[in-house]
């Protein structure tokens, strides 16, 4: 950088120049890294947010004439490595990530990274197979291992995909769009790449409405209980029964659980609706005569709630049910994401007097150090097994394992979906100690189920007809 001023000498004449000099590079470069760093992931050196956007934008404005593919990206089980390696080296992942993802992809298209474990890509082409081939791509070389200070780390990635001018035409719909199809491809499986459909926007249109239709039902009374018996198979008669929650809509008629609880779980709705089941099973059994007992189910993300113990002590002390005569399910899920809080609170429940049932058994990551580590009372065997018990020689191997470790731990074990008198006999025959399922009692209402008890007092409990008790 130069700085001068004439030098005139007496008579008035120019006689040169008088300045300074200096150098400004250090000063530059860093002018030029803070202009890199506003466009640019400080971490990986991709574009970032703002660059992406306005590059989209740019892209979007002749996609007319060449056409272009939006890859939204986001890694699978990223918080993992963070959790169990350390933030150090789940950095050095996402630095090798962008690596690899500039290796995959062809000259000219552009990778970004949005923040945290999501990137995008912009692919120049109206080739969809083009686009479905890169997408492959990126997915095999993303996981492969990835090895640092002598130690593996695993993770995969799942991408939505959209294409312009088809699915849209500005930024705003192409990203909508590419993160619907990125939902797809988590909610299918992860490790994969789903193009972008229109049905997608309206299933995502029916969650919203369920969503606040969830609400609503809260409020409105629109929730009710029925109750499936649960079978002592010596003696026939009803032991307890499991609590299972109802919705009809005053629009939609009766809405399966399958459907709902998976909303109420993605909107954060679940731990209110838990509640609600909680203290209503609790009110309705405390009215049954002693000793029969309530199950209800929890969802996992209950187990994230800090104030689930307390609602449960609240339940039992408003309704005057007794501890022991409550008992909550869980699913294995539970025990995978098992942390200090959900240890605490299953050990608190067992002191407390809650009996704890593990729910489908067999059908996810069962490990005998879950039923070693938490106190379990009870192992319910998933009705896949039972489906074809009699015909399926491995499913009669698998029973008979089952009741023979619950045997050796004193553990209850109560068959789910018994649907027939030959599964019953062979369930009898094997040593299995409960039973639920059609071939006893469909779910009954609190007064059909009042009905069923007095009736398994005095006659023990005889199967009814198949279409007796409330319809799923």
């Amino acid at each position: 950088s130069l700085t001068g001023k004439p030098i005139l000498d007496k008579r008035g004449h120019f006689a040169g120049y008088h300045g300074v000099g200096s150098d400004i590079t250090g000063q530059r470069r860093q002018q030029e890294q803070i202009a890199f760093l506003a466009r640019h992931d400080s971490l990986t050196k991709l574009p970032n947010r703002v660059l992406f956007s306005e590059l989209l934008h740019e892209a979007c404005t002749h996609a007319d004439q060449h056409g272009i593919a939006l890859l939204c990206l986001d890694l699978d089980n990223f918080k993992l490595i963070n959790d169990t390696l350390g933030h150090a080296t789940g950095d050095a992942v996402l630095v090798a990530v962008a690596e690899r993802l500039k290796g995959a992809m062809r000259q000219g298209d552009i990778a970004a990274r949005l923040g945290g474990d999501e990137f995008a890509i912009i692919l120049y082409t109206n080739d969809i197979e083009e686009a479905l081939r890169v997408a492959a791509r990126i997915i095999e070389r993303i996981s492969r291992p990835y090895r640092f200070d002598g130690q593996l780390a695993h993770i995969g990635m799942s991408i939505g995909l959209t294409t312009a001018p088809q699915d849209g035409k500005t930024p705003s719909k192409l990203m909508k769009n590419a993160d619907l199809a990125l939902y797809r491809a988590k909610a299918e499986g992860r490790g994969v790449a789903r193009l972008y459909d229109p049905a997608m926007d309206q299933r995502l249109q029916g969650r919203r409405q369920m969503q606040a239709g969830l609400r609503r039902a809260l409020t409105g009374g629109e929730f009710y209980l029925e109750y499936q018996p649960l079978i002592d198979l010596t003696s026939k008669r009803i032991t307890g029964a499991e609590a299972l929650i109802r919705w009809r809509d005053p629009e939609r008629g009766l809405i399966s659980p399958a459907e709902f609880i998976p909303i109420a779980e993605e909107s954060g709705q679940i731990n209110e609706i838990g509640n609600w089941v909680l203290f209503e099973a609790c009110k309705t059994a405390a009215t049954w005569p002693a000793p029969i007992s309530i199950a209800v189910n929890l969802s996992p993300l209950q187990f994230r709630d800090p104030a689930l113990l307390d609602s449960i002590k609240a339940a039992l002390s408003e309704s005057g049910l007794p501890p022991e005569r409550l008992e909550v399910e869980i699913v294995e899920s539970v025990m995978l994401e098992s942390n200090t809080q959900t240890e605490y609170a299953l050990w608190q429940l067992h002191s407390l007097g809650v009996r704890i049932a593990l729910d489908d058994f067999g059908t996810g990551y069962s490990s005998l150090s879950y039923l070693r580590r938490f106190p379990f009372d009870k192992i319910k065997i998933d009705r896949s097994f039972i489906r074809d018990l009699g015909y399926e020689k491995d499913d009669s191997s698998i029973i008979l394992a089952i009741i023979g470790l619950a045997e050796r731990m004193n553990m209850v074990v109560t068959a789910e979906g018994v649907e027939n008198e030959e599964q019953l006999v062979l369930l009898s025959a094997y040593g299995c100690t409960q039973g639920q399922g059609y071939f006893f009692h469909r779910p009954l209402p609190p007064a059909r189920f009042l009905e069923a008890l007095r009736a398994s007092e005095t006659d023990r409990a005889t199967p009814p007809p198949a279409n007796a008790g409330a319809v799923l």
